[in-house]
């Protein structure tokens, strides 16, 4: 009984100490460009909300041409059942940049 007890506490030593060794990683994700489409500083909203879960390309390679409701429902979609973090008055103003430039 005293061997086994001895081994664990001896891995839990291990592992205890390998556990305050470790250091935390961090990394900057690279942003890219900006497409043309989502150029100039009434898109800045669209950029500083949307980029954190989706490619800035992706969300212009949506639909032409939809209208408002389209980019309406989009993002309350997004907001909604993939709770992204945008505020009420972000979101309203995200919708209204992609149906203007979008369609």
């Amino acid at each position: 009984m005293i061997r086994p007890l001895a081994i664990l506490l001896g891995a839990s030593a291990v592992v205890l100490s390998l556990a305050t060794a470790a250091q935390p990683v961090t990394f900057e994700v690279p942003l890219g460009d900006t497409p043309a489409e989502l150029a100039g500083a009434d898109a800045e909203v669209v950029v500083n909300n949307c980029s954190s879960c989706h490619s800035l390309d992706y969300i212009t390679t949506q639909p032409r041409g939809k209208g408002a409701q389209f980019w309406k429902d989009s993002v309350t979609k997004m907001v909604n059942v993939y709770k992204a973090p945008i505020a009420p008055e972000d979101a309203d103003a995200v919708a209204s940049v992609l149906a203007r430039k979008l369609g």
